[in-house]
């Protein structure tokens, strides 16, 4: 059974991922170290390498959220099933990705 808290845990490390490249999108000197805290340690690490390694960090996170929020919609089915109740409607919903959502945009500007 998947914990509610686990999403939440997840959501706040993503976000906390994005105000940190914010920051460094901020920050004009490419060529200076950025000093980085892993757990109690502070290391030094090149700007381009840190905004690589946060993004990787970020492509992660999304990929366990979105794992999570399937394996809660297939939980949830089961719980109606086994109850004997129909399943929610439009609950199966898929976020739209990019290029999806520009098109939309393109289509209600007209």
């Amino acid at each position: 059974m998947l914990s509610p808290g686990q999403r939440v845990e997840l959501d706040t490390k993503r976000n906390q991922n994005q105000d940190d490249l914010r920051a460094l999108q901020k920050d004009r000197s490419l060529s200076e170290d950025v000093t980085v805290c892993f757990k109690s340690m502070f290391i030094k690490m090149l700007h381009p390498q840190t905004k690589g390694m946060i993004g990787k960090d970020q492509d992660h996170l999304d990929k366990e959220i979105d794992k999570l929020g399937k394996q809660f919609k297939v939980e949830i089915s089961r719980l109606f099933g086994a109850k004997s109740k129909p399943e929610l409607k439009g609950y199966n919903l898929n976020l739209l990705n990019q290029d999806e959502l520009k098109a939309l945009k393109v289509i209600l500007k007209g």
